[in-house]
């Protein structure tokens, strides 16, 4: 059974950085799509960016693309998430999500999730 973790949340001011880590345990990630998901107060869960397998293939959804590039390591089973540019807007619990698959066949349909990792960006 796969475990994630995420860490590298914070509190940071707008127009800051941040570097989010996803590391796997219970069994390799190398195989597998890698995801990240965001949940603001009151709203709904958001796809935010996904990776393939291999590393080679990304997809950010639009409200984080050019600031955001998801990333992965699979000698070190992690999966990252660089956030530049950061906006009050992006105040949120991000998960790292993992899929049964080389590539997502819908990103909300992901089959294993993190505990979640809490972003809040400050005005």
């Amino acid at each position: 059974q796969v475990r994630l973790v995420e860490s590298g949340g914070g509190l940071v001011q707008a127009g800051g950085s941040l570097r989010l880590s996803c590391a796997a345990s219970g069994s390799t990630l190398s195989s597998r799509a890698m995801g990240w998901f965001r949940q603001a107060p009151g709203k709904e869960r958001e796809f935010v960016a996904a990776i393939s397998w291999s590393g080679i293939s990304t997809y950010h959804t639009d409200a984080v693309k050019g600031r955001f590039t998801i990333s992965r390591d699979n000698a070190k089973n992690t999966v990252y998430l660089q956030m530049n540019s950061l906006k009050p807007e992006d105040t949120a619990v991000y998960y790292c999500a993992g899929y049964n698959s080389q590539w997502p066949r819908r990103f909300d349909e992901y089959d294993y999730w993190g505990q979640g990792t809490q972003v809040t960006v400050s005005s």
